[in-house]
């Protein structure tokens, strides 16, 4: 992410939530992000734009799926897998929701009954600066059951933040990290895991993507990434940090917690795009996890 600016991959994914939730025939969305173009761009909302002219919205969303194969589709798939863990984990009473690398993520104020818990959203001070000013453009005031938090997850620690506010460590937490894992070392996602597991109530969820990391080292070949690589080197935002889906139960265990479920894009693209999604092509190494935190020693 270049000093100064919000994220692109915030943007481009509020971009698919944007174009989802006026996509015809309404019966057929997935879900309804009305927050989501509020945070779009001038290039970002000619598309969105161009989505909702009827007999022309499924050309652009055509074109967008050449020049990023799989991107749209397994950015919907996730979001509606993660919506569906988060609204479990509500109806199982968690108290606290943490989102890590919040971006553009419109959860705190679209999922239902979440203004009955405490929700704390963590980001980059350029990317939480301009959210916060977006949202007040649509909203009359931002929640009170929301607190942002300004953080460099490279050189900040978690815990030190938290708990500086009204997190309180003894009740039942949702950590939701989305999207921010690839960015980072491994001494930071190692860091970052540890901390949760140590600020976190036993029972507490974490939930969050990754990447296959033979991607990364070349071992494992995924198809065509399209203009992918070149629009993260043009953002800043490059890919540096992976995870081998068959060692992920020992690199959590290690950590403190306790895997539940690995599903990868083909996966739940099926499970809410019915026959077209089995079909779908592109980003087979985007992947989601979710996990519990562990007995404290």
């Amino acid at each position: 992410m270049k000093e100064g600016e919000a994220s692109k991959t915030a943007e481009y994914n509020a971009l698919f939530r944007a174009m989802e939730t006026y996509r015809r025939p309404r019966k057929k969305r997935l879900f309804v992000d009305a927050l989501a173009s509020s945070f779009l761009g001038a290039k970002a909302r000619r598309y969105f734009i161009f989505s909702r002219i009827p007999l022309f919205g499924h050309l652009i969303l055509r074109y967008i799926d050449k020049k990023w194969p799989g991107v749209r589709s397994s950015a919907l798939g996730r979001t509606c897998w993660i919506d569906d863990q988060l609204r479990n984990a509500l109806q199982n009473g968690i108290e606290q929701l943490v989102i890590l690398g919040a971006g553009y993520d419109c959860r705190a104020y679209r999922i239902p009954s979440i203004e009955k818990i405490s929700v704390f959203e963590l980001d980059h001070p350029s990317t939480l600066v301009i959210k916060k000013d977006l949202l007040l453009s649509k909203l009359p005031t931002l929640p009170k059951y929301v607190t942002y938090i300004e953080i460099d997850f490279d050189r900040q620690d978690i815990s030190s933040l938290l708990l500086s506010t009204s997190f309180d460590r003894h009740r039942p937490t949702f950590f939701l990290w989305e999207g921010v894992m690839h960015y980072l070392t491994a001494e930071a996602v190692d860091h970052t895991l540890r901390t949760i597991a140590s600020i976190a109530v036993k029972g507490s969820y974490l939930l969050f993507t990754y990447i296959h990391r033979g991607l990364l080292d070349g071992t494992v070949q995924f198809g065509k990434l399209g203009e992918v690589p070149s629009t993260l080197q043009e953002s800043s935002e490059n890919w540096i940090f992976g995870l081998y889906p068959e060692h992920l139960s020992e690199y959590l265990n290690d950590r403190g917690f306790t895997l539940i479920k690995d599903i990868g894009s083909k996966e739940y693209r099926a499970k809410y795009m019915g026959s077209s999604g089995r079909h779908l092509k592109g980003f087979e190494f985007y992947r989601i996890a979710l996990a519990k935190t562990d007995e404290k020693n």
